[in-house]
């Protein structure tokens, strides 16, 4: 009945959040290495889905939820008070089909998630832009003032880039209120620092970090596979994804990794 209930809930819910909890916690992925970031995540989503969807139960079928939460309680674990001020909370979020707006909701349930008040870091990764179109800071715009914002409220500590060259992270810093402290590069792209992007980072004081992601973490049609894969039945297509938050704690003194996740909202688009 699991599955059955799933779908109910799915057919009737406008929107979904998908939690994976810590990874640390998954003992199958633990002893597997995906090859990709990407195959990462869909493995997640897949046993997410799949472990959520198999404890559902028929009360399910009789109750519309407006926002259906799929987790895996086993994988849940909030920072304790304690120890905040031992880790640092990082995040990366992947806008993929929405707009600015969702930047604030993913890092409030991000908090939310993990039980604090604030996010030490977050970078920020604008939709894809069309074939065709450049970047520019009039696409960044919309995006970076939702950070500023968090920044003002004491949501987030530090904001950050991604994939941004010399020209764009300068205009992007002359124009901002609260100023970028990084910018990741994808050393697949560039096998070297470009010498003007590591001079202008220096005499800002942005840290340039280095990532493996793709240009599209996750995309549509790849969340509607595996959505279609972990639950039969599924009516896929009418889901898109809204947004990717990956998440890691980290305990300052030792470096470690303590926690890493993802929280995934997708929204429904009925005929």
């Amino acid at each position: 009945m699991g599955t059955e209930g799933a779908r109910a809930g799915l057919e009737r819910a406008g929107r979904l959040t998908l939690q994976t909890g810590n990874l640390l916690n998954w003992g199958c992925l633990r002893k597997k290495c995906p090859a990709t970031p990407g195959e990462e995540v869909r493995d997640c989503i897949q046993k997410t889905l799949t472990e959520w969807s198999s404890k559902i139960g028929q009360d399910q079928n009789q109750e519309t939820l407006e926002v259906l939460e799929c987790t895996v309680a086993q994988a849940i674990e909030k920072i304790n008070p304690e120890e905040r001020d031992e880790l640092k909370v990082s995040a990366k979020l992947f806008i993929v089909g929405s707009n600015s707006s969702s930047v604030r909701d993913a890092v409030d349930l991000a908090c939310s998630a993990l039980g604090v008040a604030q996010l030490d870091s977050v970078i920020i990764v604008p939709p894809p832009v069309e074939d065709g179109t450049n970047l520019s800071l009039e696409y960044l715009q919309p995006y970076w003032k939702e950070l500023e914002n968090l920044v003002q409220n004491k949501k987030i500590v530090a904001i950050g880039t991604s994939d941004l060259d010399k020209t764009l992270l300068e205009q992007l810093y002359l124009w901002a209120q609260v100023k970028p402290s990084s910018n990741q590069v994808n050393l697949a792209s560039c096998c070297v620092m470009p010498p003007d992007l590591t001079a202008f980072a220096k005499e800002r004081d942005i840290q340039l970090l280095t990532h493996n992601d793709p240009k599209e973490l996750l995309c549509e049609a790849s969340f509607q596979e595996v959505l279609q894969e972990s639950i039969q039945n599924v009516r896929a297509n009418e889901w898109i994804p809204l947004w990717l938050l990956r998440y890691s704690v980290i305990v300052k003194s030792r470096g470690i990794i303590k926690s890493k996740g993802y929280i995934i909202q997708a929204k429904r688009n009925a005929s």
